[in-house]
């Protein structure tokens, strides 16, 4: 795991602060993992590159966005990641949304002990007053639902003018391709750091975006 810890900040550098945060993180992941079903054996050997790098690049896609909502945070990837990113930031926030009571209890207990300024949220999606988390700067979500459903959830802030950032993998083009978005979207395609072949997509309101 040291190894792998090394080629993920490599690929995606972050503050000392934060990377020591990440650290205690990780480690009570690995305390919490099988009690929780938070992440496989298989997965948490590779935890670095492949889920705490891979939401840490997405910090950069809305640089200055404050206030993000992570849908269905899971083990809090990459939700939990953007809020330890942000822990010294004036004014940030991230809603993590999960309706996992387990898993809520493991991000409520490393916002606890990492200082991170995450609100965990136990319940679904459907049931979020949006107004209640407003305003929202960035919303984002991992590994949740096909991308027209994930819209279904998010367009309410995106079209209040938050910037929606999904990581969709190698088939991000052809989930496009297949469900093209409304046309009052904005979007592009980023290549991912960990994974040249994959890609995140960055959705924004058309009429934001040429403000």
């Amino acid at each position: 795991m040291i190894d792998d810890r090394g080629r993920a900040l490599a690929l995606v550098p972050v503050a000392p602060e934060a990377e020591a945060r990440l650290a205690l993180y990780v480690d009570l992941l690995g305390r919490w993992r099988t009690v929780a079903n938070l992440i496989s054996e298989a997965s948490f050997a590779e935890v670095w590159t492949r889920h705490v790098a891979d939401s840490a690049q997405l910090l950069a896609l809305a640089p200055e966005a404050r206030r993000w909502v992570d849908l269905g945070s899971g083990a809090g990837f990459p939700g939990m990641v953007i809020a330890i990113q942000l822990t010294d930031v004036a004014g940030a926030r991230v809603h993590c949304i999960e309706s996992d009571r387990r898993k809520c209890a493991f991000l409520g207990e490393v916002a606890r002990l990492t200082g991170a300024p995450a609100e965990i949220h136990p319940c679904r999606i459907e049931s979020i007053d949006p107004a209640a988390l407003a305003p929202v700067d960035a919303v984002t979500a991992r590994a949740l639902a096909p991308l027209p459903r994930l819209l279904e959830f998010a367009t309410v802030w995106i079209a209040q003018g938050a910037v929606g950032v999904f990581p969709r993998g190698r088939s991000a083009a052809a989930q496009l391709a297949a469900h093209p978005p409304a046309p009052d979207l904005a979007i592009d395609l980023v290549a991912s750091k960990l994974d040249p072949d994959a890609a995140i997509v960055r959705i924004r309101s058309a009429s934001k975006a040429r403000q």
